[in-house]
């Protein structure tokens, strides 16, 4: 899945990032409530996890600036208010869920499976496909000419990332920050290596490429000869 945290607490905001890379999400994150909106309206995730003290905008401007202008992504509050009226004023502005700091990230990660099994999700959301390779962000699989793929959860994740591009090319650079939250040259051949694995797995069995690499710019995904 890919989520987005409107959280200024950095420490908060670096826990959940890191339980949610374990499980191979993809996790962008911002400390700015008009920043999240802006971001939040400009590109498509899976779900939102929204902090309702924030700076620049408050977390229920947020959500009820997002549902005015019809967006139905997913909106999990995650806040330290919780009385029952704040609970209530969440949910009535349009969220989806609630849940109160402290938590435990095992919660946190239940309750966003569940909102992500909810019927509003629909399969064109929540399955990418690119000629007959086949990945299922809710069941965490990969599949190739029917047969199951096992990823490591980084390749899972540098896969999506490359699935929901389909066709646009993407830089090393650009991948470094969108698969490892790298935002500097880590002066590694990380991005390299995980390309390779991924083509050993996917691609080489069946005798056609999905990856291509675009000499000098970056890498791509189509099924096109």
């Amino acid at each position: 899945m890919r989520i987005l945290v409107v959280e200024d607490d950095t420490e908060t905001s670096s826990y959940i990032t890191q339980g949610f890379h374990e499980e191979g999400h993809l996790v962008e994150t911002l400390s700015d409530g008009r920043d999240g909106l802006s971001q939040a309206m400009s590109e498509a995730y899976d779900i939102l996890i929204v902090d309702r003290m924030l700076p620049g905008l408050d977390g229920l401007s947020l959500v009820r600036a997002l549902r005015a202008v019809g967006s139905k992504v997913p909106v999990l509050f995650l806040t330290s208010l919780g009385g029952v009226d704040d609970r209530v004023d969440g949910l009535n502005v349009g969220g989806d869920d609630y849940l109160v700091k402290p938590f435990a990230f095992t919660e946190l990660l239940a309750r966003v499976n569940a909102l992500a099994r909810r019927p509003h999700m629909k399969e064109a959301d929540t399955v990418l496909r690119v000629g007959d390779l086949e990945m299922d962000l809710i069941a965490r699989t990969v599949k190739r000419g029917g047969g199951n793929i096992e990823l490591q959860p980084r390749e899972f994740r540098l896969l999506e990332v490359l699935m929901r591009n389909k066709g646009r090319v993407l830089t090393r650079t650009m991948l470094l920050e969108r698969v490892w939250s790298f935002h500097f040259e880590p002066r590694t051949s990380i991005v390299e290596t995980h390309i390779s694995r991924l083509r050993t797995k996917i691609d080489r069995p069946f005798g056609k490429d999905l990856i291509h690499t675009i000499r000098g710019s970056g890498y791509t995904m189509h099924d096109q000869p």
